[in-house]
């Protein structure tokens, strides 16, 4: 009996603490429905659907003249959802037509077998995946072929046919600018770089919101095609850069640095009056041997400038006037000392007693270091506060990220020495970049006020210019009006009869200074392997006597025992100077068109557009015969007395003959047709790589192969 009570006591125990715990779990089921329900179904659709942002399409860039030099093109992730509702409702559909969107998958990538396609899918299905990739980066031309495959025409609901899109910044024309160009985090590795980056607030736009579902393996998708809230497209940059003065700029700078096998070099043509960068190359040699532009050496490589930095020095001493130019200095047998440092010039035996004049046009070191000694040695910190009063201590403070930070010391900083001033005044023991000491000569091409160069013109809205970006004075004036005619004049002495007498021609006069400098290798110093590195440069303005645009050529450790910078960046100059004067018709002065067509050669003349080619024939006086011709593009024949025009039709869906026709022009219709244009050579078109007549679609590539016309 003790024993039955013992076991009841027991179970009767257990059943009050079972029935207990029971009470306890039906409260709290209980409690939470009443008063936890609603939140908590709030936190369960959380971890299964949830906002996240959508990307907006950035901005376009744009060239000076509207050409597209950065955009972003839409690419598609294609994934197929293999339970769908179509599918679900009707599963056979989906093994039908496996075979035929297996076949057709394989013919348009055509990146693996049919098979192989037919396999993944089977197995895709069997598996019951929902967010399944077919294929990334698809184009917008392969997509409108993908809508018309099996399956995939039904769409995302009845054919399981997701499209996710994602834009890509490209950059038309490749290599052309790109530092400058440059890019952000949104779409290349880890930095902000050039107009893409200081003007990113302006081309990144609003970003939009979409509802996303989390399916099973944790991926999340869209619930369904539409945004909860449509991203705003960022605004377009209209920049100053002019892509056909670009191209020439990079390929004569490219040909230049194959020619002396150099490390690196940089050239940058900007507008005297406005500041407007409008071309500005920068190529270093990749490991294969190739140029491409990996670093914006214009903007960020802070080097000793050598002989260009003259110009600052002899204005210097002009200003305090302690010289003036028909004063003499004795070279004596062209090298001098200072302390233990023996400096020398170029020409054996030294050029004796010259002028200050001379002394500059001929850059010798011995004269211009002896006007500077002589005349500061007890005051070297009146010469450095005249070179900070001309802004060259001071950054340009660019949009841009990366520039070089310029560097002058002044008497009593740690490294002055008793040889910094006569090493100062001919352009060593100082840092500048290529860009600001183009900044600094092209305020003595404009008459002495300085500008900050400019890389964006304008920012546009729908095609609305919203924003205008206006030239800033960083100095009005860096020195006197006297000062700054003398320091013009020893510039075209230079080029007339000084060391870049190579650059003379006979239809405008360049003003310019060129520069050789030792390059010093932080552990290394001047020499390396018994060797010495240079730098050539040349820095000037043209036309001369009315300054319109200022250019600085800079190579980098040319290595053919020619380093000069007559020589090695000179040509690159006057090749840009030469491209400019011959497409800027209002600086030529004096130009006589001969008015009697009997003594007047029939000019050749481009296929083109033609209203444009009937104004210019019309201003020189060569006749037109348009007999039949209605077409908005002309073909041209040249005959003896004058110009005979043919039709030229545009068909949007078929590939126009663009052959005997300029680029611009080509660029232009083609373009407008939506084609992706690639040119190769200078000159007229001479070949197309998609023949006259074959259809075409939008996104579709031209190569276009030009020659000169001889």
């Amino acid at each position: 009996m003790p024993l039955k009570k013992d076991i009841l006591w027991r179970v009767g125990v257990v059943y009050s603490v079972v029935l207990l715990m029971g009470l306890l779990i039906a409260g709290k089921v209980l409690y939470l429905q009443v008063f936890e329900g609603k939140q908590l179904g709030r936190k369960a659709q959380e971890l299964q659907m949830k906002s996240m942002m959508v990307e907006s399409n950035r901005g376009d860039i744009y060239s000076t003249n509207g050409r597209l030099l950065a955009s972003s093109v839409p690419f598609y992730d294609i994934r197929l959802d293999t339970r769908s509702t179509g599918l679900s409702i009707d599963g056979e559909a989906y093994f039908r037509k496996l075979d035929t969107l297996s076949h057709r998958l394989s013919q348009l990538f055509g990146d693996r077998p049919a098979s192989a396609y037919r396999r993944e899918l089977y197995r895709a299905r069997k598996k019951g995946e929902r967010f399944y990739l077919i294929k990334e980066r698809v184009n917008y031309k392969e997509l409108k072929k993908l809508k018309t495959f099996p399956l995939f025409r039904k769409g995302r609901y009845k054919g399981g046919f997701i499209v996710i899109q994602n834009n890509i910044r490209i950059q038309p024309h490749d290599n052309l600018a790109s530092r400058t160009i440059g890019y952000t985090t949104d779409w290349k590795g880890g930095n902000i770089v050039g107009i893409e980056g200081a003007y990113n607030s302006y081309l990144k736009g609003t970003k939009g919101i979409r509802m996303m579902r989390r399916i099973q393996g944790g991926v999340w998708i869209p619930v369904t095609d539409e945004n909860e809230i449509e991203p705003q497209s960022g605004r377009d940059l209209v920049t100053t850069i002019d892509i056909n003065i670009q191209d020439v700029a990079e390929s004569a700078l490219r040909e230049q640095l194959k020619a002396h096998n150099a490390d690196h070099g940089t050239a940058v043509l900007m507008e005297v009056k406005t500041g407007e960068v409008k071309a500005i190359a920068n190529l270093g040699k990749t490991g294969s041997g190739r140029y491409k532009e990996i670093y914006n050496y214009a903007v960020g490589e802070s080097r000793e400038p050598g002989s260009t930095f003259k110009l600052a020095t002899i204005m210097a001493a002009l200003e305090d006037n302690y010289v003036n130019l028909d004063d003499s200095v004795d070279t004596e047998d062209g090298t001098v000392y200072y302390y233990d440092k023996k400096l020398s010039d170029t020409k054996p035996g030294g050029y004796g007693k010259i002028s200050v004049r001379k002394a500059f046009t001929h850059s010798s070191n011995v004269g211009i270091s002896k006007i500077i000694t002589e005349n500061y040695r007890n005051r070297p910190s009146q010469f450095i506060d005249r070179l900070y009063s001309m802004n060259l201590d001071e950054k340009l403070e660019l949009e841009i990220r990366g520039e070089g930070q310029p560097h002058i010391k002044y008497p009593g900083d740690k490294y002055w020495s008793g040889i910094s001033l006569p090493m100062m005044s001919i352009g060593y023991e100082v840092r500048l970049t290529p860009l600001q000491i183009l900044t600094f000569y092209n305020a003595v091409a404009n008459d002495g006020k300085m500008v900050k160069p400019r890389f964006v013109k304008k920012i546009k809205e729908h095609g609305q210019v919203v924003k205008t970006f206006q030239t800033q004075v960083i100095n009005p004036s860096i020195s006197s009006r006297p000062t700054i005619r003398k320091t013009q004049e020893l510039l075209e002495g230079v080029v007339e009869h000084g060391t870049a007498t190579n650059l003379k021609n006979t239809n405008y006069q360049i003003a310019g200074k060129t520069g050789t400098a030792q390059i010093a290798h932080q552990k290394y110093g001047y020499r390396r392997d018994s060797g010495i590195s240079y730098q050539a440069s040349f820095v000037g303005y043209f036309p001369a006597d009315n300054p319109t645009y200022s250019c600085i050529v800079v190579v980098n450790a040319p290595n053919r025992n020619v380093y000069y910078g007559n020589v090695v960046a000179g040509p690159v100059f006057k090749e840009i100077a030469d491209k400019v004067y011959a497409t800027s018709f209002d600086m030529h002065r004096g130009l006589k068109l001969a008015k009697s067509s009997d003594s007047k050669e029939i000019p050749y003349t481009k296929h083109s557009h033609r209203q444009e080619l009937k104004n210019v024939l019309r201003d020189i006086g060569v006749k037109v015969d348009e007999q039949h011709v209605d077409s908005r593009w002309v073909v041209t024949r040249k005959k003896d007395s004058h110009i005979e025009l043919a039709n030229r039709y545009i068909d949007e869906h078929t590939m126009p003959n663009v052959i005997g026709m300029g680029v611009k022009d080509a660029l232009y219709i083609l373009e407008n047709l939506g084609l992706n244009v690639q040119i190769r050579g200078r000159g007229s078109i001479r070949e197309q790589s998609i023949a006259p007549g074959q259809p075409i679609d939008k996104g579709d590539k031209v190569v276009l192969t030009m020659t000169f016309h001889s």
